[in-house]
């Protein structure tokens, strides 16, 4: 078993895919346990009666429509026509901007390649220095997962309701959970940007470009209102409003707007339904593998031994974060959410910690895992988008990855800003 534990091992770091992985080593263990393999398949048709779903490709292709569009542009000139005169004006409006384009998109990769080209120029131009404006690029680029309608918090939610021990771990609670953390973070990131900013020229506010780019982006503003509101005040349930955020998008770029012609339509469609696909088929599998895992009882194994070592809940959550952190380097979110979730989830709830809490506590964690040296996904990303030296964006990461990391401290000992809301 330890043999072919390895093999397993060794076959995803020599770059197997990892449902395959994933899919060997539940089917072995159901192969040794004498369970009949159908199982697997069985799994798969679990997750078509999960009506919350629906919102993973709904949302998925909401947001690479925005992303194909000239919506972000227009956010852009929008947040700077109301923000510009602010100390630090422009970079606050890249921070948020960049933030609200990854909670819709769900991925943080695309938002720098999306956004990248249009805020970091900016932001030379504008008179900041250029490791700035890398690093708050770099940054924020991972921003945005604690918010509404991530995909991360859907998936979370999910996966934590299959493992039948997490009572209120539902969607709309991830939702309002991720909410103050999430500001949290920004607020930190806005008032280093204001420290750092105070010599920069500032752009006068002017009623007539306000009022045009808030013309100009009239069909994009309802959106978070759509969503949000819908939501939180109970008028749509999550799979509703994904359907409804998906039909205005759609409306909006391609028959108002005309900024996506029809003949893009189907390419757009293939590239959202790519990665739902990828992340729907690890899911089957890591249900599966879930399934067995519960079953040969590995949770309360695994968190009988860690108890021996580790007593205290102050410990574990050090221990936690910091393993976090690394697994954030190596590994895209989803991957991580399947994975994980499913050990570490009991143990958590083993030491006394919330569920919802738990959740928070692990996207945050992966949310600066992304640009964590020396392996970060997002570090490599913007060095080849920006087409500067990995060890540049290093340095100009640093001081962004240590205020989110003092956010990621309060986040992970102080539950009530991830519960208060409840």
């Amino acid at each position: 078993m330890i043999l072919a534990g390895l093999i397993l091992l060794l076959l995803a770091l020599f770059g197997a895919p990892l449902f395959t992985v994933i899919a060997a080593s539940a089917m072995l263990g159901f192969s040794r346990a004498e369970i009949d393999l159908s199982v697997v398949a069985i799994e798969f048709y679990r997750i078509a009666e999960m009506p919350v779903l629906l919102a993973i490709p709904l949302f998925t292709f909401a947001g690479y429509l925005l992303s194909e569009s000239g919506a972000p542009g227009r956010l852009v000139r929008l947040t700077r026509a109301l923000l510009g005169w602010m100390p630090g004006g422009l970079a606050i409006i890249a921070l948020v901007t960049c933030a609200l384009f990854t909670a819709f998109t769900g991925a943080s990769g695309v938002t720098i390649v999306a956004l990248g080209a249009l805020l970091y120029p900016a932001l030379v131009k504008g008179g900041y220095r250029e490791n700035f404006s890398l690093g708050l690029v770099t940054t924020s680029g991972s921003l945005g997962l604690l918010f509404a309608p991530a995909l991360p918090l859907i998936l979370y939610a999910v996966i934590a309701q299959q493992l039948g021990i997490a009572g209120r771990v539902s969607v709309d609670n991830m939702f309002l959970a991720g909410l103050l953390p999430g500001l949290l973070m920004l607020l930190l990131l806005i008032a280093w940007i204001v420290l750092s900013s105070r010599r920069q020229p500032l752009v006068p506010f002017s009623p007539s470009e306000a009022l045009a780019a808030l013309r100009e982006a009239l069909w994009e503003l309802p959106l978070p209102v759509v969503v949000l509101g819908g939501i939180y005040s109970g008028f749509f349930a999550v799979s509703e409003a994904a359907a409804v955020t998906a039909l205005y998008v759609l409306l909006v770029e391609v028959v108002i707007l005309r900024e996506i012609p029809l003949s893009r339509l189907p390419a757009t469609m293939r590239e959202s339904m790519v990665l739902v696909g990828g992340i729907l088929v690890i899911l089957g599998v890591s249900l599966a593998s879930t399934n067995y895992l519960i079953d040969a009882g590995i949770p309360s194994k695994l968190f009988a031994t860690i108890k021996e070592f580790v007593t205290s809940k102050l410990t574990f959550l050090i221990l936690l974060n910091l393993f976090l952190l690394a697994l954030g380097m190596l590994l895209d979110i989803f991957s991580a959410l399947v994975l994980m979730v499913p050990l570490l989830l009991p143990i958590a709830i083993g030491y006394g910690i919330d569920p919802v809490h738990l959740g928070i506590i692990f996207l945050a964690n992966m949310q600066i895992g992304y640009f964590t040296p020396p392996v970060g996904m997002n570090l490599f990303i913007a060095s080849y988008r920006f087409g500067k030296p990995v060890l540049q964006i290093y340095l100009a990461s640093l001081p962004w990855f240590l205020i989110l990391l003092m956010a990621l401290l309060i986040i992970t000992y102080w539950p009530w800003l991830s519960l208060a809301l409840l």
